[in-house]
Order: structure tokens, then C-alpha cells, then sequence
């Protein structure tokens, strides 16, 4: 099975939807605390969802239960914690809200986790996706 992720900073549309085309994409999971900032331009949540039905036959679900707390989100945005410091708070709250519980590997086939972050980096997406391969190990992750 295949798991990929995406992030749309520093991307047009065009350029999205033609990564998710050419990869065969079936559904998009948003992962962002905020998909409703207008700084999101053609990713805007309700948006999103048209044009990746429209554009690419792409389903679209927004599961918030997969996206770090405002309050983890914003002590690393203001520089208060470290990327490590990030990624062991995102990781503790993904065990605290029991999400390898809730998984099933056949919903993630062919899936693809979006946030903003152009690379994966220093992004919880990466993180998302890895801690799901841990619970599931025939998932390979490809990030777009």
C-alpha cells in the first residue's frame, strides 16, 4: 500500500493537481489544524474539496483528530519550542488520541496526507505518515 503526502506552499494549482493526477491519488486527508485561512488560496477546505472532485475525481476529508493542537502549533511557530520538542508533543497527542486505533491500512491506500509545508521535512505530516507505518509496516510513504 501506498501512502502519500503533500504540501501546497509554493505550488500553483496546476502544479498540485498534476502531482495528484499523475500519482494516481484516490483521496486527499487534510491534516491542518486551519484549512479555512484565506492565505490558502485553491487549498481553502470547501474549495479544495470541488476542485479535487472536479479537476481529479479526488475525495477530500478534513480529520482534525490527525492535526497538532493550537497550542503545540503556535509554541513552535513563536520559536518557544524546538523541532524536537514539536515532534515529541505531536507524537505524545497522536498516542493520546489513540489514532493507530482508529486506522484502517485500507482507507490509506493510495491516500494522501495534505498540510502546508512545501517540504516534509520539519512537517507533522512526515510524522503523521511514519507513525502510521509503525502500526502498519507494508505502507510505503511517498512524499510529493
Amino acid at each position: 500500500m501506498i501512502l502519500y503526502t503533500i504540501g501546497f506552499t509554493k505550488k500553483t494549482a496546476k502544479q498540485f493537481f498534476e502531482i495528484l493526477k499523475k500519482n494516481n491519488v484516490k483521496k486527499v486527508i487534510d491534516i491542518r489544524l486551519n484549512n479555512k485561512s484565506q492565505l490558502a488560496g485553491f487549498s481553502k477546505g470547501e474549495d479544495l474539496q470541488y476542485f479535487l472532485h472536479e479537476i481529479a475525481g479526488i475525495s477530500y476529508v478534513h480529520i482534525l483528530m490527525y492535526a497538532p493542537t493550537e497550542d503545540i502549533l503556535k509554541q513552535y511557530q513563536k520559536g518557544e519550542i524546538s523541532w524536537t520538542e514539536y515532534q515529541d508533543k505531536y507524537l505524545a497527542l497522536l498516542e493520546k488520541r489513540k489514532i493507530s486505533e482508529t486506522l484502517e491500512p485500507v482507507n490509506l491506500d493510495g491516500a494522501c496526507l495534505l498540510c502546508s509545508e512545501e517540504h516534509p521535512d520539519q512537517c507533522h505530516r512526515r510524522l503523521l505518515a511514519e507513525y502510521i507505518q509503525r502500526h502498519f509496516r507494508d505502507i510505503k510513504i511517498i512524499h510529493l
